[in-house]
Formats: C-alpha cells, sequence, structure tokens
C-alpha cells in the first residue's frame, strides 16, 4: 500500500526544505575548502612539509569517502533530516577543535571530524531533492544544489581569508564553526524527510549490509555515475582545496588577492555552465556520459597548454584552464543522475553514496600524489618549490583522467545493455529524449 500524501511536491515547503538543507551543503564546502586559502598558514603554524600539508585534506576525503556507503545505508533507514544534524554536530565540534590546535596531530584528527560530517551533507540533501520534487525538476534542482554549494568555496576564498588575516588562526576558525549551530536549529524546526506521512525507509540490518551494497554495486549505471563523478570532479576540487592557491602564488607568481579573486571567480563560472549543462542534459538524457566525457576533454587541453608553456603561462591561458577544471563541478553532477535513471528509489541513498566516492577518492589520491611528487622533487620544503616542480606535480592528473574516461565509456556499454534487457523501452525513450523514471522494480544487481 502506497503512503499517504500530506504535502504537494515541487511546491513552496519543498523549496523551502531544499532552502535549508542547501545552506548545510553550502557550510560543508566552506569547512571542506577552508585550507584553500589557510594552507600556507597552516604549513608555518604546523611547521609541516607539502606532504604532510596535503595530509590535512587527503585525511579528510578519505574519510569523506570512506563513510560514503554506510552513510547511504544509514539515510536509506533514517532520513535525511537526521543524517544532516548529525553531521551538522560533527562538522562543528572539528571545526572549533581545529581552531585551537597547536600541534599537527590534534589538527589532523580535528579535520577527520569535519571530514566526517561532511560525509552526511550532500547526499541527504540530493534524497531530498528526489522525494520532494517532481521528475522534470530534478535534474535542475540537483545542478543546483551542487553549484549552490560552491557558495561555500567563495567564502572559504575570500572571506575566510579576510578573517584570517584579521582575527588570527584561532578566532577566524572559532567564528565559522559557531554557524553550524544556528543551522541545527533551522533543521529541527522546517526539514522534514518526505512529503508522505509515512516515508518507505529501509530497515537494513548489519548483517545485511554487504549484500545491500554488493547488489546496488552490481548495477552498471551506479558504476557509470559512478566513474563520471570520478573523471570529472576530482581536479577542480583539487585546485580549490588543496594545491591551485599555491600553484598560482608560489609558482605563476600570482599575487596572494589574484589567486583568491581567481578561485571565487572559478565558482561564479561553475553556477552559470552548470545552468547550461543542466538544460542540456535534462534535454539529452542519452548523451549524458558522452557530455561528461566532452567536458573532461575540455579541462585536459587547457591544461596540457599551461603545463608545457615555456615558464609561467600567460593570465589570460590560465582564466581558460581554471574555467574549464572548475566545469567538471557540474559535471560530476551528471553522476548522480545517470544513477538515478538505473536506481529504485529505495535504493538511491546507497546509490549516490557509491556515486560520490568516486570524485572524492580520485580527488585525495590526486592531492596526496601532488605532494610526494614536489617532495621528492624540491625536498627543501614549500618555500623552495619552484614553477617546473608544481608542473611536475599537477600532471599526475593526466593517469586518474585517462582512467575515469576508460571507465565512463565501458560502463556507458555496460550500462545501456542493462537497460534493454531489464527495462524494454528505456533507451528508446531517452534516445527520443524523455527521461526515464525508474519504475521501482527490475533486478538490478549483475
Amino acid at each position: 500500500m502506497s503512503a499517504e500524501q500530506v504535502h504537494d511536491i515541487g511546491r513552496r515547503r519543498a523549496w523551502v526544505i531544499w532552502l535549508v538543507a542547501l545552506a548545510v551543503y553550502v557550510l560543508a564546502v566552506f569547512h571542506r575548502s577552508s585550507l584553500g586559502v589557510a594552507g600556507i598558514i597552516a604549513a608555518d603554524r604546523f611547521d609541516i612539509t607539502a606532504t604532510s600539508l596535503a595530509t590535512f585534506t587527503v585525511l579528510q576525503l578519505v574519510v569523506y569517502a570512506g563513510m560514503q556507503v554506510p552513510v547511504g545505508v544509514l539515510l536509506d533507514r533514517f532520513g535525511s533530516r537526521a543524517m544532516l544534524l548529525w553531521g551538522l554536530v560533527l562538522m562543528t565540534l572539528g571545526q572549533f577543535a581545529f581552531a585551537f590546535s597547536e600541534s599537527f596531530a590534534a589538527a589532523v584528527v580535528a579535520r577527520a571530524v569535519v571530514g566526517a560530517g561532511d560525509a552526511m551533507v550532500f547526499v541527504s540533501v540530493i534524497r531530498l531533492v528526489t522525494v520532494w520534487f517532481l521528475v522534470r525538476q530534478a535534474p535542475m534542482v540537483t545542478q543546483l544544489t551542487g553549484l549552490t554549494g560552491q557558495l561555500g568555496a567563495i567564502a572559504a576564498a575570500g572571506p575566510l581569508s579576510y578573517l584570517l588575516h584579521e582575527l588570527g588562526w584561532t578566532r577566524a576558525f572559532a567564528f565559522t564553526s559557531s554557524l553550524g549551530l544556528v543551522l541545527l536549529v533551522a533543521v529541527v524546526a522546517l526539514v522534514k524527510d518526505s512529503p508522505y506521512r509515512r516515508d518507505d525507509v529501509v530497515a537494513i540490518k548489519l548483517r545485511a549490509l554487504a549484500q545491500s551494497v554488493r547488489t546496488v554495486w552490481g548495477n552498471p549505471g551506479t558504476r557509470l555515475g559512478m566513474w563520471s563523478h570520478f573523471t570529472s570532479q576530482f581536479s577542480g576540487t583539487v585546485f580549490a582545496l588543496l594545491w591551485g592557491y599555491p600553484f598560482l602564488v608560489q609558482g605563476l607568481g600570482w599575487s596572494s588577492g589574484g589567486a583568491s579573486t581567481l578561485l571565487m571567480a572559478m565558482t561564479a563560472w561553475a553556477v552559470v555552465s552548470g545552468l547550461v549543462l543542466a538544460r542540456l542534459v535534462a534535454r539529452l538524457p542519452y548523451y549524458r556520459s558522452w557530455i561528461v566525457v566532452a567536458i573532461v576533454v575540455g579541462m585536459v587541453v587547457p591544461w596540457t597548454a599551461v603545463l608545457l608553456w615555456p615558464g609561467a603561462a600567460p593570465g589570460w591561458l590560465v582564466v581558460v584552464m581554471a574555467f574549464a577544471t572548475a566545469s567538471g563541478g557540474p559535471a560530476a553532477m551528471v553522476g548522480f543522475d545517470l544513477a538515478r535513471s538505473f536506481t529504485p528509489a529505495h535504493e538511491t541513498g546507497r546509490a549516490n553514496g557509491l556515486v560520490n566516492v568516486g570524485g572524492f577518492t580520485a580527488s585525495l589520491l590526486t592531492m596526496a600524489l601532488i605532494g610526494v611528487v614536489l617532495d621528492l622533487s624540491a625536498p627543501g620544503g614549500m618555500a623552495s618549490y619552484t614553477l617546473d616542480d608544481y608542473k611536475l606535480a599537477m600532471a599526475v592528473q593526466y593517469v586518474f583522467w585517462a582512467l575515469g574516461v576508460y571507465q565512463v565509456l565501458r560502463y556507458r556499454r555496460r550500462g545501456i545493455a542493462h537497460l534493454t534487457r531489464v527495462h524494454p523501452g528505456a533507451v528508446e525513450q531517452m534516445r527520443a529524449g524523455q527521461p526515464f523514471v525508474h519504475p521501482g522494480i527490475g533486478t538490478e544487481g549483475v
């Protein structure tokens, strides 16, 4: 028996709930991105090398990625509201502890706690989009979620830089941690898990977890979404969260203000390009994975020009490279839209969690490898890195781009074959420009 609907879908209440949840996601992105402009200060504060500096963000993302599957299961069981609340609590505590950390070890633990809270937020917001909005609204709202969330990166690139300069490390991070308390109240007061009186949550016991995840992972649509996320997201994340600022300032010789401005402009470009991409994806559902591949190629070309340019590349080329890299954020959102076409509603939490693992796994591996290459090429520490050292280190991105594109094309073929077998007519429907909505039945595991 279907649950009784007590609220309209896609109307005012849906937008209010989404806006509150979106504010939590903006804060999560802010906390995640805060080392982007504080990296050089952190290196001085804790007297650490590039590899150690990368440990902050890498560990945070390891925790984030590692928690996606259990978070997905908990999300299907307990709903978005509970997960948003726990995420806020952990992020607030972690960022507050980071503000007062005096040792490298204590700071690393604090960032890990921030990562644990961050892991609960985005997939919770996406689940709210799935249940509160109409099918024709969902692709655009999903893109808006990812893009508007990047306001957190703008706040980390600009206002946080100002706060660090004016207030110092401890007071700046303590102040930003307090924002979570305000949003805790808003989530408790305004967020509801479902427009239905009884939400069909999935009560999965621990012993059934492995089989549950295997079933969702066995769906080629989940893997197509994950590899799409993997391939398109990591370069922008690496650039914005850790290595972009040092590359621009120490490597290319940009001013601190110029680097911060470019990081903020990248986010603005992501918003504009994401709105265009959302309409394109909605009109061409059959070609979504090809669109992702095209955007990745559009990133690789200007990166190659910047890295091969004798000396420092001209400013206009760096801006083109940065904007192309920023387009990877909207492209990564397509991964969730792909998974939605292959996944019944009661498995969306787990599927989205697995998709979200992709880009952050690539990001943390790339961040770590860049730090290792920098330390091997210039063992003297952060102050000794030259432009050539940065160019060599940034080239590790090509390994992940190549692997990702290969896997996207591989699972695109498998996904089409799967839909043809399990849901006859779905492929033809998407070829005609109509989105395929999973009917909630069918053998999805392979």
